[in-house]
């Protein structure tokens, strides 16, 4: 094996590279994919000015540091998500590489390397849908579905011990069913419109099919009691929920175009509002209040994907009482 005669120090270096360098990738995809604008051209430009950003300002939380947070073209403050991000991508890398050097022995060079490569962009694919989901609520499905899809594809090639073929196939199917199932089909029977998007169970697919039955029912129940304490916190300290602002604007923009669509395709277009859980105004008050649950699911998918062992563990000694 290759990987084990190269310097521990080294490889965990180089990891931890590509992890900033794939985080700051991260925040492109964050800013334009929501946006419908490429996530690879043009080159990165200041979001107040236009003006493109040299190289030795888009260095990995190092320029975000140099520059004090402010843009060197024209003093615009910069997000402090971007270096966060990127530090996520980092140290997320890190955590992936001490486990992939750990496992080396029983997997090999090129399993040890695709597994890792794998479960990073899982981990920064949940980082992006998580900040996606928080400003449009909105899941995409090139990483829920992409990343069931890589799972199921990391199980048939055996790139990390605990979940086989058909338990990723049994997993995704839980996962999708128990959001699925009461969340749009049973509400939407009820009353008349689904209760969450798909995006959410697409999450839980994703999880499933990573982790099995397991892991999409441990990511519901604690995304929804993370979801919840985040709620219980908000309300504490602000007394309310705002929605998103940029789904405030997108909800306008449809109604503009409900407006001026022919009888054709406004049939069309209010087929397409019903099934959308945020096309209406939400309800005043805290019975109307509405908090993207996407980022929480991620944030249990995450925890699966760095303490899936300890959480299953746990979960083993709860069921069996001991």
């Amino acid at each position: 094996m290759i990987l084990a005669e190269l310097p521990h120090a080294f490889v965990v270096a180089t990891c931890v590279a590509l992890g900033l360098v794939f985080g700051s990738f991260t925040n492109v995809v964050i800013h334009r994919w929501p946006r419908g604008e490429s996530v690879v051209s043009p080159r990165s430009r200041c979001g107040a000015c236009g003006e493109p950003i040299a190289a030795y300002d888009n260095l990995p939380v190092l320029g975000w540091l140099l520059l004090r947070g402010r843009a060197r073209c024209c003093g615009a403050r910069i997000s402090p998500r971007y270096p966060a991000v990127e530090a996520v991508g980092g140290l997320l890398a890190w955590a992936l590489a001490e486990r992939a050097l750990a496992l080396l022995p029983g997997l090999g060079d090129w399993r040890a390397v695709a597994g890792f490569a794998t479960q990073l962009a899982l981990g920064l694919g949940l980082v992006a849908a998580a900040f996606i989901d928080l400003e449009h609520m909105l899941v995409p499905d090139e990483v829920s579905v992409g990343g069931a899809a890589l799972g199921g594809a990391s199980a048939a090639l055996a790139l990390r011990p605990g979940t086989e073929v058909p338990d990723s196939i049994l997993g995704a199917a839980v996962g999708f069913a128990v959001v699925w199932l009461p969340f749009d089909l049973l509400h939407r029977a009820v009353r008349g419109k689904p209760g969450m998007g798909l995006g959410d169970a697409k999450l839980c697919l994703l999880a499933g099919a990573w982790f099995g039955w397991r892991g999409a029912v441990f990511t519901l129940v604690a995304g929804a009691v993370q979801g919840t304490l985040a709620v219980i916190a908000l309300y504490a300290g602000r007394g309310r929920i705002d929605e998103p602002e940029a789904v405030r604007a997108e909800r306008a923009a449809m109604r503009v175009a409900l407006e001026q669509a022919s009888p054709e395709e406004r049939a069309a277009l209010e087929r397409e509002l019903a099934s959308d859980p945020i096309a209406e105004e939400p309800e005043p008050g805290w019975r109307g209040a509405r908090m993207a649950l996407g980022p929480f699911l991620a944030l249990a998918i995450l925890e699966l994907l760095l303490f899936e062992e300890a959480i299953f563990e746990a979960w083993e000694r709860w069921v069996l009482g001991g």
